[in-house]
């Protein structure tokens, strides 16, 4: 799941039980949605006897919260109060919103403030989820922004990705969030995928599963910090051409390669105990007949998952707000498929009321077992007391800022990011760059009201004072691009960093495509690509191409590092750039090397 207002490790309970680093086994570990504690089936008995069949199926629902904290006497607060008290929904997930096109990330102890104010509302206590890909900072302004997940991969970090997932553990903690919506477990082999992208590590599948596994491995690693891990989208999103926030998506693969290629991190996460999987709304046909989403096919979600794949935790939809599930069923309809399918909790439905009385009535004509019912919301239960919520639910919020963006952290999210600069392309010796100074620097944003390009704009400003520079935004008309491109005519090199992130196309407007035509045609170019990495595609003549795999201010900083020679060029694609580059291409350039570049030093 990625929503916007999304989104697409119940940890052990010690590290005797759960260590950091351990042999894969032969069969599943348990899972922490599974068997428990000798007390906990006493506290979950105890809550089940006292829930009513609508209270039960309430449960299973997580309804989406802002992270602000407004007042009592707010509509938003009456709202919320109320879905909490009276509907008495199980759980939350914090969710960004967009205005006037800019992201707007909680502050932490807003959230957290909000979050303890809703346990202290909730008779059972809420489990809270967060889409948490490339750690808190997706949500959560102050926390470590650490690239995205392909970056790691370029960068061939396994024990970083072990670390991301222990600090997202911790930092999830901190603000009262115990549920990550992560790691990514597609597998991205598709150059024009409209939603996964860089959120996926690699375009081989197993390479994935040893970051996914790591990832898990790493969010259990302190049992001070337990949290439940998910894996998504089942059954694979990598191979889609359609966005699933806007339609119905297809994996048209057979059987065969599904096995082969989308399955295997999912097997390598159920085998490492993973807690939960969320659904995917597309349709694969090679599994379910009918041309329905997965998160409704009961021949993918208990046919596939549950008995042929032994998975035993808990399954979650993506988000029910979604149109690749809306536009095939009402709210309602929705809810109560995806109970028979097998899911267990309903992630984000657009009337949670409506949902719940829906589920309800098809409990009454029998459509759906009370016995189907329980066993779900006895899942959640279970989760929520290995979770330690039944002993403290609300957080500390003097001791968020320690436990936040601390300088350990952010020094591994830069060391990444700069391990995973890929010059994959280097006709003439470009890079690093003979003369930073007489080089003209361009930024391309996606959107005029980001901060994307700022970070550079302003390392510049620092380090090369006189050089050439300007942040361009593709609300621009062409004539003023074309002013900005005489910035060239004085410059023995332009550096243009494109930023295109991981939504639509990956490609960048009409006007900034021409602009770099009309740059390449005067003086010698580096293309960077700041986040999709198949953005050469577009420019196949480039003579010079870097690729960062994120869109993040240290990404911003690194490839600038790289280009001056401050820093050794180093990193690998995780994907092919069809008819270009394949994977495991990158060339090496050692730091302070300027121009050394010899044949022969592709990495492979």
């Amino acid at each position: 799941m990625f929503v916007l207002r999304l989104g697409c490790a119940l940890i052990g309970f010690s590290l005797l039980l759960f260590p950091q680093t351990r042999a894969r086994e032969a069969s599943p570990r348990k899972t922490t949605a599974g068997k428990g504690t000798a007390s906990e089936p006493a506290q979950v008995s105890r809550w089940m006897q006292s829930l009513s069949l609508h209270d039960r199926i309430a449960q299973l629902i997580v309804i989406p919260f802002y992270g602000d904290n407004p007042s009592a006497r707010s509509k938003a607060y009456r709202r919320f109060a109320a879905e909490v008290r009276q509907t008495r929904v199980g759980g939350m997930i914090l969710v960004n919103r967009s205005e006037n096109g800019l992201v707007k990330y909680a502050e932490p102890t807003a959230a957290a403030a909000f979050l303890n104010r809703m346990q202290k509302l909730a008779r059972i206590p809420l489990i809270v989820g967060g889409d948490f890909e490339r750690g808190v900072s997706m949500r959560v302004a102050s926390a470590t922004k650490f690239p995205h997940s392909m970056a790691f991969a370029a960068a061939s970090d396994v024990e970083a990705v072990r670390q991301l997932g222990a600090v997202t553990a911790r930092e999830s903690r901190a603000i009262g969030v115990q549920w990550v919506f992560a790691p990514v477990a597609d597998v991205n082999n598709n150059p024009d995928n409209p939603i996964i992208n860089i959120r996926a590590f690699s375009e081989n599948p197993d390479e994935v599963a040893k970051y996914v596994t790591a990832f898990i491995d790493g969010a259990r690693s302190d049992p001070r910090y337990k949290v439940l891990v998910t894996a998504k989208h089942f059954p694979g999103h990598g191979d889609t051409n359609v966005d699933t926030h806007a339609g119905l998506g297809k994996v048209d693969a057979s059987r065969e390669r599904l096995e082969k290629l989308e399955l295997v991190p999912f097997r390598a996460a159920i085998a490492d105990g993973v807690d939960s999987i969320m659904t995917a709304h597309l349709w694969a046909p090679a599994i379910e007949s009918r041309k329905i989403p997965a998160t409704v096919s009961a021949a993918v979600l208990t046919g596939l998952l549950r008995k042929e794949l032994k998975f035993h935790g808990i399954i979650t939809t993506d988000a029910m707000d979604m149109e690749g599930l809306r536009k095939q069923f009402t709210s309602g309809e929705a809810a109560v498929r995806a109970i028979e399918a097998g899911a267990d909790v309903l992630l984000m439905p657009p009337y949670p009321e409506a949902a719940v009385k829906a589920v309800v009535a098809a409990v009454r004509s029998g459509r759906i077992t009370r016995k189907r019912i329980d066993e779900s919301v006895e899942k959640i239960l279970r989760a929520k007391v290995r979770l330690g919520l039944d002993r403290r639910r609300v957080v500390d919020l003097e001791a968020i800022g320690d436990e936040l963006g601390t300088e350990e952290d952010n020094k591994l999210a830069r060391r990444v990011a700069s391990e995973a600069v890929t010059l994959v392309r280097n006709e003439g010796g470009l890079a690093p760059l003979a003369s930073p100074a007489r080089t003209c620097w361009y930024a391309l944003s996606e959107s005029r009201y980001g901060q994307q390009g700022r970070t550079l704009m302003s390392a510049l400003q620092e380090r090369l004072p006189g050089a050439k520079r300007a942040l361009l935004d593709p609300m621009m008309p062409m004539a003023e691009l074309e002013e900005a491109a005489k910035l060239a005519e004085s410059c023995d090199v332009s550096v243009v960093a494109a930023f295109a992130g991981f939504r639509g196309s990956g490609e960048l407007s009409e006007n900034f495509m021409n602009f770099v035509k009309l740059l390449e045609a005067r003086k010698p170019l580096i293309l960077v690509g700041m986040g999709n990495p198949y953005l050469l595609r577009a420019f196949p003549e480039v003579k010079a191409y870097l690729a960062t795999f994120s869109t993040v201010p240290d990404s911003e900083l690194a490839m600038m590092d790289a280009l001056m020679g401050d820093a050794a060029i180093q990193g690998r694609l995780p994907v092919t750039i069809p008819g270009i580059a394949k994977y495991g291409d990158g060339l090496k350039v050692a730091q302070k090397s300027r121009g050394s570049l010899t044949e022969g030093s592709t990495l492979r």
